[in-house]
């Protein structure tokens, strides 16, 4: 076992069940005929997003803040966070009269803040990483005597996030697998803890971004370790070092750790907009992702639980990584041709565009930088596409007419 490390028990994530109930949705768990369809497999999405707050994180939060003493309760409480932890702390310790600080870098999306403010949270926004956050809340916590509420590595925090394995095992009690997204390893430690105990031939399956793969290098460790991170869409899980508590439960109970790329997940975003009406953020559609880009061969046919685990992402991203998803779907292709400068240059290269039925949505001409023959003009230009099978044909005709293709 890891020094200081401080275990948790399946039956203090039954107490914490009890603590909860009434005061965290139980969220649904429906089949995904769909998802099941476009995967191979048999897909349960837990709808998690559909908390108040827009995550699961609520779990952890209201259970750690109904244990605090009335001293602890009347100086309030302090937390660090990218933004779903903060908002659990900041709409619980509401409800409870508690007051709260919440500190978040700089980097962590707008509307998160607005609503840690709106559910009568201080937010202090400092530094460029959770890292810095999490210093920065220390120091206030000091200052003020406030308690600190752990995002991840608080055994009543993992304690929490394991109710939600309670509820998979009653929902689908066939259940085979669950893939879960890892960033500091709470959730991963408390649903896995309760899933394994209840069903010990279940696997739990952790998914992180290549980019913020903390609880696969601590696995190659044996302890948790500092990573460091590169950005991610899946901002949640972007977390430098897992927690000791969570990951000496985690690594007992994660049968396999599967990392996934940044196309995989805005392409698994919109795909659960699409097939399930549903907007997820980064973190909550990695399970999805791995899912889609086919890294889970062994569990075709099976019965899989993918926790949906937050619905937090800023709109104006949304867009952004919806486009990052089309494209990655061979819906949107961008390139720079040559075509003639001269009167009917345009006109031909519409109609040969027009021929291969892909939809021009945005074209630009660029004489500046163009060859050195003054009777021709690069164009950029931006095609909606059905699938990458026609960007091929819309490919291979504009060469055949003699408008070379350069992509990005």
């Amino acid at each position: 076992m890891i020094s200081g490390a401080v275990p948790v028990t399946f039956q203090a994530v039954q107490t914490a069940a009890k603590r909860i109930a009434g005061q965290v949705v139980p969220s649904p768990c429906p089949l995904s005929i769909p998802l099941s369809e476009a995967t191979g497999l048999k897909i349960y999405c837990k709808l998690e997003y559909l908390q108040r707050t827009g995550s699961f994180k609520e779990r952890g939060a209201r259970n750690k803040l109904l244990l605090l003493d009335p001293e602890q309760r009347q100086r309030g409480v302090i937390a660090a966070s990218a933004g779903n932890h903060a908002l659990g702390v900041a709409y619980h310790a509401q409800l409870l009269g508690i007051p709260a600080t919440v500190v978040m870098p700089r980097f962590a999306p707008l509307m998160k803040a607005s609503n840690c403010r709106r559910l009568g949270a201080t937010v202090v926004l400092e530094g460029a990483s959770i890292a810095d956050a999490k210093q920065r809340a220390d120091e206030i916590a000091d200052e003020q005597a406030l308690t600190y509420i752990h995002g991840y590595d608080d055994p009543d925090i993992i304690a929490g996030q394991g109710t939600l394995g309670l509820e998979i095992a009653a929902q689908v009690p066939d259940v085979d697998a669950v893939i879960v997204p890892i960033g500091g390893a709470g959730l991963v430690a408390g649903l896995g803890l309760a899933l394994k105990t209840l069903k010990p031939g279940v696997q739990i399956l952790g998914v992180e971004p290549e980019g913020a793969a903390s609880f696969t290098a601590a696995m190659r460790a044996g302890r948790p370790v500092p990573v460091e991170l590169k950005p991610t869409l899946a901002d949640g899980l972007s977390v430098p070092q897992v927690g000791a508590n969570a990951f000496e439960v985690a690594r007992r109970v994660v049968d396999k750790t599967l990392l996934v790329r940044e196309h995989d997940i805005a392409l698994a975003i919109l795909r659960l907009l699409e097939l399930e009406k549903a907007v997820v953020e980064g973190a909550g559609a990695a399970p999805l992702a791995v899912c889609l880009a086919g890294q889970v061969p062994e569990l075709a046919g099976r019965t899989v639980v993918l926790p949906l685990c937050g619905g937090n992402i800023d709109t104006p991203i949304l867009g952004r990584v919806l486009e990052r998803g089309l494209a990655s779907d061979g819906r949107l292709f961008h390139f720079t041709t040559t075509i003639s400068d001269r009167p009917g240059g345009l006109a031909r290269f519409a109609a040969v565009l027009a021929e291969t039925e892909a939809s021009i949505l945005e074209v630009a001409h660029d004489r500046a930088f163009a060859s050195d023959d003054i009777t021709t003009v690069s164009v950029h230009c931006v095609l909606e596409t059905r699938d990458l099978d026609h960007i091929a044909a819309v490919r291979a005709t504009l060469h055949r007419e003699g408008f070379p293709v350069t992509e990005p």
